[in-house]
């Protein structure tokens, strides 16, 4: 049994190929997003589903400028669920209550379905450098995650789909012992012979995170759990929670407001400090400085002169 100390997203394929598959194992990126917003334990496991799925998404991304974005717009106690994935599964992450906190189910578990909701709506919007980005939309199923992707896939993109997403979390501490996921998608040609036996052993992949937090490789887990449908890896990626947020964003979002909402901002209080959803930085701007963003936006909305 081979040891893992870092996060991976590994691509390959089942059954001779007829199976797409990719797999995540994302302790750290977890554990970064529940410190980075204080995430209560059951914040932690809502978040952390949503943010490797986007990860596992966004490893298909093909270019640097391509992004995905995936909001559960539900009405459970913790407000909307949002995450946005880069290429190569680069993902942020916020919860618009973090610290909602929530009673065990009965048999124990995190109450992820009560913090996201039952009712709703979740979106999946793919930029893709394109004049519009695709916008795929669904009503919320179950509010548990991994089954609100795979109805979507079916639903959005006709696209069957087997997903397990999983969060352990320690129950006095709330630090994440281990997180991962998988998504198993059959390929056009795919006999219904192995999508049958894929569906035998859906109950089986739920092992995965606890195999994971025992110290099984990504790799020699799903080995150990589907190796009888001969799993090939081709490609690997090194997932992160990582957010692009600069200060020069943060300016030209200012300066967007146009003139008159800087001045009254400049008039009121002398000074503004914005904090990021994604990573919480926060971003202090002086009188001085709020004067040359206004002094920018009044030249951008300045009308041309075309000449005579």
């Amino acid at each position: 049994m081979g040891m893992e100390n870092h996060d991976k997203i590994i691509r390959g394929l089942l059954c001779e190929g007829s199976i797409n598959m990719t797999a995540i194992s994302a302790g750290a990126l977890v554990e970064k997003a529940r410190r980075t917003h204080g995430l209560s334990h059951v914040c932690t496991a809502a978040l952390g589903r949503l943010l490797m799925q986007t990860a596992m998404m966004s490893a298909q991304l093909k270019s640097a400028s391509d992004n995905l974005t995936v909001i559960f717009d539900g009405n459970g106690a913790a407000g909307r669920f949002v995450a946005v994935g880069h290429e190569g599964g680069a993902v942020k992450g916020y919860a618009d209550i973090p610290g909602a906190e929530l009673p065990l189910k009965p048999n124990g578990k995190l109450d992820v379905a009560g913090a996201v909701g039952t009712e709703g709506e979740m979106r999946v919007i793919r930029d893709l450098s394109l004049k519009e980005p695709y916008v795929g939309r669904c009503a919320i199923t179950d509010g548990e995650i991994a089954n609100d992707f795979a109805n979507y896939f079916v639903k959005s993109e006709q696209q069957p789909s087997l997903v397990y997403l999983g969060v352990r979390v320690d129950p006095a501490s709330g630090e994440v012992r281990a997180a991962s996921g998988i998504m198993l998608q059959p390929l056009p040609f795919c006999p219904e012979r192995d999508i049958a036996y894929l569906e035998q052993k859906a109950q089986d992949i739920t092992a995965l995170t606890r195999m994971i937090e025992e110290g099984f490789g990504l790799e020699d887990a799903i080995i150990e759990l589907l190796g009888e449908l001969h799993p090939e890896f081709n490609e690997s990626a090194e997932p992160e929670f990582q957010c692009d947020c600069s200060r020069e964003k943060i300016e030209a979002a200012l300066i967007s407001l146009g003139r008159e909402e800087l001045t009254d901002i400049i008039e009121k209080d002398g000074k503004a400090e914005l904090t990021c959803r994604f990573c919480s930085k926060r971003y202090a701007f002086t009188r001085d400085e709020l004067a040359a963003l206004l002094e920018e936006a009044e030249r951008r909305e300045e009308p041309e002169d075309d000449g005579e």
